[in-house]
C-alpha cells in the first residue's frame, strides 16, 4: 500500500441506461471498491460514472471525498448526483488523460472515449482491468495494447479481462503492488 488509499478509476459506457449489464457492472463495482478500501474516480458523468459513483455512495465505507469527478467542462454543476469532488477540467476528452493516472483502471464496455483511456493508462503504466462486454472493453481484455515491457519481471502483463467483480477485485490486490 502507498500509505494513503489507492485510487480507482472506472471508465467505460457514457450512455449505459440504469438497468443494462453495463450500469449494473459499474454501480456493483463502486460498492465493493469503495467496500475495499479504494477510492473512486471517474469522468463524472452518467452511464458506468454515475453507476459507478451511486454505488460507491451506497457502501458502508463510503466517506466524503471518496468519489472525485474530473469533468470535461467548465461547471461542476455537470457532475451526477453521487460524486463527492468534482473537478471542473475545462479539457473536454483530453481530461481523459488525468482519469488514467489513476492508480487503476477498470473499464466497462465503451467507445472511443474509453478506448482512449485505456490506451494512455497502458502508456503510463497503469493497471488495466476489462469487463468482458460489448465495447472497448470487451474487445482488449486480455490483449497486450503493444509490445514494450511495462513491468520488469511481470511475463503476463496485459489488460485483464474479467466477468465479474470479484475477479476485478482479485486482480487488484494482486496486481496493483506490480507498477
Amino acid at each position: 500500500m502507498t500509505g494513503r488509499p489507492y485510487t480507482i478509476a472506472v471508465v467505460g459506457d457514457g450512455n449505459a441506461t440504469e438497468g443494462s449489464m453495463a450500469w449494473r457492472l459499474g454501480e456493483e463495482l463502486g460498492a465493493a471498491l469503495m467496500t475495499a478500501g479504494y477510492r473512486l474516480i471517474t469522468g463524472g458523468l452518467g452511464g458506468v460514472m454515475e453507476a459507478a459513483c451511486r454505488g460507491a455512495r451506497r457502501s458502508v465505507a463510503h466517506g466524503p471525498g471518496s468519489i472525485v469527478a474530473l469533468l470535461p467542462g467548465h461547471d461542476p454543476e455537470e457532475a451526477n448526483e453521487y460524486v463527492d469532488v468534482a473537478i471542473p477540467t475545462g479539457l473536454g476528452h483530453l481530461r481523459n488523460a488525468l482519469v488514467a493516472h489513476a492508480d487503476a483502471l477498470v473499464a466497462i464496455g465503451g467507445g472511443a472515449g474509453t478506448l482512449s483511456e485505456m490506451a494512455l493508462a497502458w502508456i503510463h503504466d497503469r493497471l488495466i482491468i476489462a469487463f468482458r462486454v460489448p465495447g472497448w472493453s470487451g474487445s482488449l481484455a486480455d490483449a497486450r495494447l503493444d509490445d514494450r515491457v511495462r513491468f520488469e519481471g511481470v511475463l503476463d502483463d496485459r489488460v485483464h479481462g474479467v466477468d465479474t467483480v470479484m475477479e476485478a477485485l482479485s486482480v487488484l490486490e494482486v496486481r496493483l503492488h506490480e507498477r
